[in-house]
């Protein structure tokens, strides 16, 4: 289906619409480079910022904190630094995603259930930098509270599936 839709817009828009689909996108390409350029201190600033909260501690002494709480109703607490990084970092969430994998394997609980977090939440920072700053919005209170919403709905949601399907 996909292949069907690449052909069929650029001749929809050839034939029906009489558009010069080639020069269109080039002016797009030009205007697309300008913006990955205009976004490159917001993506700069957040990797920064990823950065050192990963080298201070500061995740893990978060993790320590409620990890009793999360083995109290069974959750594998492996998963948790999966939960604080999807939302910051989707390079880092994956290699750690390909880290628990690797370590305990495709069809463990742990697997699954990081795959599942994986596929389930968002990257709701750098979906805000990029996005938001491409297009110079600065008022971004209610979208980051929603986007953490999401992801902490999407990672519960995620455990407690692949333990009541998988358990």
């Amino acid at each position: 289906m996909i292949p069907a839709i690449i052909v069929f817009i650029p001749l929809y828009a050839a034939v029906r619409r009489k558009q010069p689909v080639y020069e269109t996108f080039v002016e797009g390409a030009k205007d697309g480079f300008g913006t990955a350029i205009s976004i490159i201190p917001h993506l700069v600033g957040m990797m920064v910022a990823i950065s050192m909260f990963r080298a201070s501690g500061a995740m893990e002494l978060m993790l320590s904190a409620v990890r009793p709480v999360f083995d109290w109703m069974g959750i594998p607490s492996e998963v948790l630094p999966l939960g604080l990084l999807r939302p910051l970092t989707g390079a880092g969430s994956l290699a750690y995603t390909a880290d628990l994998i690797q370590t305990y394997g495709p069809d463990s609980m742990i697997g699954r259930i990081a795959s599942t977090i994986q596929g389930s939440t968002d990257t709701t920072f750098y979906v805000l930098t990029v996005y938001f700053g491409a297009v110079a919005v600065r008022r971004t209170r209610y979208a980051l509270k929603v986007g953490l919403f999401s992801d902490i709905v999407g990672f519960f949601a995620a455990i407690f599936i692949c333990l009541y399907i998988f358990g």
